[in-house]
């Protein structure tokens, strides 16, 4: 673990984003890290593709949800 060095517009672009998205600043900084790194691997898939790929890794279903009427 260690520290990494940003300028202040992308460290603010990252706590605003983690206000978004419920994270901390440093799970923020984390996630877009790890997406980026996804994204230069295989720059042939999109987002949605790439999401679907590491959810179903994760064992979760990709599948829109059901809504009931009830």
């Amino acid at each position: 673990m260690g520290i990494v060095n940003i300028d202040d517009d992308l460290h603010d672009q990252v706590r605003r984003a983690s206000k978004v998205s419920c994270r901390s600043i440093n799970a923020q900084a984390a996630y877009w890290i790890k997406v980026g790194m996804l994204c230069e691997a295989d720059p042939a898939l999109t987002f949605g593709e790439i999401m679907k790929r590491e959810l179903g890794a994760a064992g979760v279903s990709a599948r829109p949800l059901e809504v009931s009427d009830a």
